[in-house]
């Protein structure tokens, strides 16, 4: 069996559940390498607070131990919260800004090194920034989120142009609402502020996709292992959106 990954190591982000965890398995059964870094310790889980700078270098130290240098990043932490704009504090915006923008920064800081070295082999090096539809439209009540997303494909697309001769990809993902813990969250939110049904509030969510549905992890993580492919070597600089159409350009 074809193991296109074989030998290369791939941290990712936020791995314990969700649209992490499914990348993290996509990116073993290619045969990687997975370092999965998680806010709470847990088996294979190396545990690290990713707004933390002298954090992230600890648990990177680690996983070089663990698995040698890194030729994959995946940026997959974040978190959202929700509030009108005139309720949204300073600590909020704060906030969404250190959990889906600043560790992104400050963990490529830390690869920078690995991945350049990376690049100069055959194979380069890769990295994925998951950011969200909300990187690239506007939505209401949500902000806060809102900036940080769009600040995170801005850092995708300035970092693609700056290592484009390094053999280094930088790419983001941008997925709609998907069946994860965050969305589920999302929904018990909104419940509890306006009183409506759950069922409600998640079917009005899956239908701003055209589909009609919530995207799945697995779908995302699919789009993950094809940009590591070495066939995705000239897609860089790029914000793929899985949407079911929502998004078209």
């Amino acid at each position: 069996m074809s193991l296109p990954l074989q030998g290369r190591h791939a941290l990712v982000t936020g791995a314990s559940r969700g649209i992490g965890a499914a990348i993290a398995d996509a990116l073993e059964k290619a045969g990687a390498k997975v370092s999965r870094l998680a806010r709470q310790a847990a088996p294979n889980i190396i545990s690290c607070d990713v707004t933390n700078p002298a954090a992230i270098s600890l648990a990177f130290a680690t996983a070089r131990r663990q698995h040698g240098p890194l030729h994959i990043l995946v940026n997959n932490a974040g978190q959202a919260e929700s509030a009108p704009f005139a309720k949204s504090d300073a600590a909020l915006l704060e906030r969404m800004l250190d959990v889906n923008l600043k560790s992104a920064w400050h963990c490529t800081q830390a690869a920078l090194a690995d991945l350049q070295a990376a690049g100069q082999e055959a194979s380069g090096a890769r990295i994925i920034n998951v950011a969200s539809i909300a990187g690239q439209k506007g939505y209401a009540y949500v902000s806060a989120y809102c900036v940080a997303k769009h600040a995170l494909v801005g850092l995708t697309r300035s970092l693609a142009a700056e290592l484009a001769t390094t053999g280094i990809t930088v790419n983001a993902l941008c997925p709609s609402y998907t069946d994860t813990d965050l969305v589920r969250n999302a929904v018990d939110s909104i419940a509890t502020k306006t009183g409506r049904r759950k069922s409600e509030i998640l079917a009005d969510l899956a239908n701003n996709n055209p589909q009609g549905r919530l995207i799945r992890p697995e779908e995302v993580a699919a789009a993950a292992l094809w940009l590591c492919s070495p066939e995705a070597a000239a897609i860089n600089g790029q914000t793929l959106s899985l949407s079911g159409g929502e998004i078209m350009s």
